[in-house]
């Protein structure tokens, strides 16, 4: 191989990280954006059997989370550092599907804190969770575009991951655990 090639691949490799990294981070800053931006409505969408929007986003919010705890563990099983005689069959479509319903149920989520509140900063646990979020979909939107690329190095997927569900995790303590523990356990 000629060293050109080498600096090829190496770029065309910055490329793979490159490209999904600015799109995520036009994500995150985009939605920052909008939700400083757009006056906060106040107004939420309310499920039956909730007492009230701000129940069905903590509720929500957990399910997300139980779902992306889910995903870990299926991770871990399946890069190996939870041993197991040989990974089952199924580890790898519960590990999409996990993902996707934790995903599916921080939307509703999103679309509340957002159009609802907006980013706010009254306070620091307010203003992680605010930013947090934003950097959530971002991070998520680099895991995804990362998926469909080939030749990355190993760690990528994993930190991807990692991100993601550290944003995820940190999400769910700055409202649903501060809820839970300020306001009670309720439905």
């Amino acid at each position: 191989m000629l060293d050109s090639d080498r600096e090829t691949s190496a770029a065309d490799r910055v490329v793979l990280l490159l490209v999904p990294l600015l799109i995520g981070s036009a994500v995150a800053v985009a939605l920052g954006v909008y939700g400083r931006l757009h006056t906060p409505t106040g107004i939420a969408v309310s499920v039956a059997g909730f007492s009230s929007p701000q129940t069905v986003k903590v509720w929500l919010a957990s399910g997300a989370t139980l779902f992306a705890l889910i995903q870990l563990f299926s991770a871990l099983v399946m890069y190996g550092k939870i041993r197991w005689t040989s990974a089952p069959q199924w580890i790898a479509a519960a590990h999409r599907w996990s993902g996707r319903v934790a995903f599916l149920l921080s939307i509703p989520v999103a679309v509340h804190c957002l159009y609802a509140l907006g980013v706010q900063s009254y306070d620091m646990r307010v203003l992680v969770h605010s930013v947090v979020g934003c950097l959530f979909f971002g991070a998520f939107t680099v895991k995804m575009l990362l998926l469909t690329r080939r030749g990355l190095p190993g760690w990528v997927l994993p930190l991807a991951g990692g991100v993601v569900f550290t944003a995820l995790v940190t999400m769910w303590l700055t409202s649903s655990l501060w809820f839970f523990t300020t306001v009670g356990v309720q439905l």
